[in-house]
């Protein structure tokens, strides 16, 4: 492990219950891997879907965005800024993320705007070597 929620929480401002990012792996230049450990106890589990729990599709594009935030923010020119969800594009949920599962989370850097303001990551969530989620992030630095 690279990175613990301590160690995330001095990139990114998300605080408990809504830091969704348990643990960062790696991280290159322009990806990064992290792992969210989906835990029975989480708190959405008590009114969505509660007969079947199953993580709520925002809430799984939340954590890649927490991800891809972290890669983001790592980078020297973006330290002590936030990174805003200014869009998310193309988002599939071919296999859904119930509690005992292990995410494995990539986001890799696809691009950065011309003076800097903004960023857009490829981003996919994995569970046992299944996609459950695969979008395109675009991040609004400030």
């Amino acid at each position: 492990m690279l990175m613990d929620k301590e160690q995330i929480k001095e990139i990114i401002p998300h605080r408990e219950p809504f830091l969704l990012v348990d643990e960062i792996e790696s991280i290159e230049e322009n990806k990064i891997i992290g792992i969210k450990h989906v835990r029975e106890d989480e708190y959405y589990f008590k009114g969505h879907f509660p007969q079947k729990k199953v993580m709520p599709g925002v809430l799984i594009v939340e954590t890649l965005a927490q991800t891809g935030a972290v890669a983001v923010l790592s980078q020297e020119k973006f330290k002590g800024k936030l990174a805003y969800l200014g869009g998310i594009k193309k988002a599939r949920f071919p296999h859904i993320v119930v509690p005992g599962d292990d995410l494995v989370l990539t986001a890799e850097l696809q691009r950065m705007g011309s003076r800097g303001g903004t960023a857009v990551c490829k981003a996919v969530i994995k569970e046992s070597g299944k996609t459950a989620c695969e979008c395109e992030i675009m991040f609004i630095i400030g």
